[in-house]
């Protein structure tokens, strides 16, 4: 189940301290750990999607049915609170079909959870670096990706009222849904730039 109203609203203020002005009206999809363990069956091996420096990734399966990938960071992830609330506020405000859809996530005690949309057909490095399934990925295939792709970096970097930088673009931050639709992930990096600011780190 997700939070109560009066849980979800204690863990937002929490969460949200000491973010920049401007985010207190995100509205935060927080689930419990005890649900999130439910729905990956309990982070089980066989549901592991994928392992790096930042923690590891599990399919789920909401209650309402719904297939979403966790990625549950490690303690020792490079990615910490910053990039994390930096992330959870940049794609909870952003939308387009070219970008990754956050379902909610987990903070609870030392746990940082992300849960996405899942992703059927992996990522697009799953494809490019492997010449068997290099192969599969038909001219014609591989123009609607490219263009995919750049549909989502125009909405960053100009449709956006937000105005994005990702700063961490690859394959592996590109994934691809039912129909092979690229969908940019990973905005841990990401950055806000207006007026003077496209200067700054």
């Amino acid at each position: 189940m997700t939070l109560s109203i009066n849980w979800k609203r204690r863990m937002k203020r929490r969460a949200l301290e000491g973010m920049p002005s401007g985010t207190d009206d995100i509205d935060l999809p927080l689930y419990d750990f005890a649900t999130v363990a439910v729905a990956t069956n309990h982070f089980s091996q066989t549901n592991k999607l994928g392992a790096g420096g930042f923690g590891s990734v599990c399919k789920g399966s909401l209650s309402t049915g719904q297939e979403v990938a966790v990625k549950r960071l490690s303690k020792f992830s490079g990615q910490g609170p910053d990039e994390f609330m930096n992330e959870v506020v940049l794609i909870a405000r952003l939308q387009h079909r070219n970008l990754v859809g956050l379902v909610g996530c987990c903070i609870e005690g030392e746990e940082r959870m992300l849960i996405y949309e899942y992703m059927p057909n992996k990522s697009l490095d799953y494809f490019i670096f492997d010449n068997d399934r290099s192969s599969s990925l038909a001219w014609k295939r591989r123009f609607d990706i490219v263009l995919g792709i750049a549909r989502g970096l125009l909405y960053l970097h100009q449709d956006s009222k937000l105005q994005i930088i990702h700063r961490d673009l690859k394959a592996s931050n590109i994934l691809l849904d039912d129909d092979m639709n690229p969908k940019i992930s990973d905005f841990g990096l990401a950055r806000n730039f207006q007026g003077d600011d496209t200067g700054k780190d």
